[in-house]
């Protein structure tokens, strides 16, 4: 009898997780969501403001561990990412400019990305419920990825066949 319940509370949990990350995905080729934010140094900052250059945009925060291995997914390709103008822009979701300073020093990262502290408008404008949440996003702002933590290859597979399709 015991087993059967915590059978049944297995799939409960596993439907529930099911929705929740369908609920946050956004279907390939839909706009994408803009919002504003502001920088480390309180400048604001729209997503829009990179559009035109491929963009990855990581949502996360200090403390999750899948988001600083996302961090060194970036960090192995940040020649490949640098040489092809793509804009990495992180927006922190539940930590203070301190706590993000103080993360990236602590982590000796130094590739240029942006760098965003969320003031609430780009989790409701994706919906975020698990993080990391990573997307790419074309030059027309239209996304073409919508998941959880990419290895580099497979981002620089994704990033190649984006700029084939351009030519």
């Amino acid at each position: 009898m015991k087993a059967r319940a915590l059978s049944h509370a297995f799939l409960a949990g596993l439907l529930v997780l099911i929705l929740v990350f369908s609920a946050s995905a956004f279907d390939v080729g839909t706009t994408a969501p803009d919002f504003q934010v502001q920088d480390l140094e309180g400048k604001d900052v729209r997503l829009s403001d990179f559009q035109g250059r491929i963009i990855v945009l990581k949502l996360a925060t200090t403390w999750c561990p899948s988001c600083a291995q996302q961090m060194r997914e970036f960090r192995e390709g940040e020649k490949f990412l640098a040489e092809n103008n793509i804009a990495v822009v992180t927006v922190y979701l539940q930590d203070t400019r301190e706590m993000v300073r103080q993360y990236h020093a602590r982590e000796g990262l130094s590739f240029p990305h942006a760098i965003l502290i969320d003031n609430g408008l780009a989790s409701r404008a994706y919906n975020v419920y698990v993080i990391p949440r990573v997307l790419v996003i074309d030059e027309e702002f239209k996304i073409r990825r919508d998941g959880s933590v990419i290895g580099e290859k497979e981002l620089r597979r994704l990033i190649l066949g984006m700029k084939s399709e351009k030519k």
